[in-house]
């Protein structure tokens, strides 16, 4: 186990690869732990690192620190601790969040997000991530499939209060917003069959922008990572491949992938 001290807290993390640095950031429950496909998918190229965010696993679990402000500096501390100068940011859920808010106050240190599973503001948060427990919250997201053990193991090592405490900043910060603001490229990611959130169109009646760009998952729910591994973690080697400056727009789900996982 990692961890490094940031102003007393504990911040526990995992790395795996070689490369450019890319950071990996979990969603409402579970850990950094079921990355480690995805970070072994992007081990080739890239450095991954994996933390426990405020509340979670073997981060300090202090409810003053569970706003989205805290669980945002707490990535940068990481990134200053570890003289990391830019990285790539893969965010799930509330990890999306964080990674956004992240990358509005200080975009100079985030070369591009994944955002993953993300509700893009507060209306489309669905009113279960405010109320449940992390056992409702594991079998309403993730189920009890094999592949979700992970996250079946490490939900009830969480804070039952985290989630509350993230979701109530939201509205003060509304982190998609302020990035919104900035230059950086954001892939948008969504399983079509997320129950937690309304998935956005892409008819065009909302555009995010220049610098986002939304791919959907059929088939897949809230853990895209988990329940569609192999579309998921192309298109991530595919996003870390895209070289800077180049729009993410031509990112899509090819047609071999398609053949190949049916």
């Amino acid at each position: 186990m990692s961890v490094i001290i940031r102003n007393q807290a504990i911040i526990h993390y995992e790395a795996l690869g070689r490369g450019r640095p890319v950071v990996f950031l979990h969603s409402w429950i579970g850990s950094w732990r079921y990355w480690i496909p995805s970070m072994q998918a992007a081990s080739v190229s890239h450095r991954g690192y994996a933390l426990d965010l405020f509340g979670y696993g073997d981060t300090t679990h202090d409810p003053s620190l569970y706003a989205l402000g805290p669980q945002a500096d707490l990535l940068t501390g990481f990134l200053d601790e570890m003289g990391i100068g830019k990285v790539a940011v893969v965010g799930h859920g509330l990890g999306a969040w964080v990674g956004c808010l992240a990358a509005a106050r200080q975009p100079g240190r985030v070369a591009r997000i994944m955002a993953v599973s993300m509700p893009l503001e507060a209306s489309s948060v669905h009113v279960r991530l405010r109320s449940d427990n992390p056992a409702e919250l594991v079998d309403w997201l993730a189920g009890r499939r094999p592949e979700s053990l992970d996250v079946l193991t490490d939900a009830s090592r969480m804070d039952p209060g985290v989630v509350a405490g993230c979701i109530i900043s939201f509205q003060a910060e509304d982190p998609f917003s302020q990035f919104l603001g900035t230059r950086v490229p954001c892939l948008l990611v969504y399983g079509l069959d997320d129950p937690s959130l309304q998935v956005p169109s892409t008819d065009g009646s909302a555009p995010l922008g220049p610098n986002v760009h939304q791919v959907n998952l059929a088939d897949s729910g809230h853990f895209p990572m988990m329940d569609a591994a192999d579309r998921f973690n192309r298109l991530l080697t595919d996003f870390l491949a895209v070289e800077p400056g180049l729009s993410l727009r031509d990112l899509q789900l090819k047609e071999l992938w398609r053949r190949r996982i049916r």
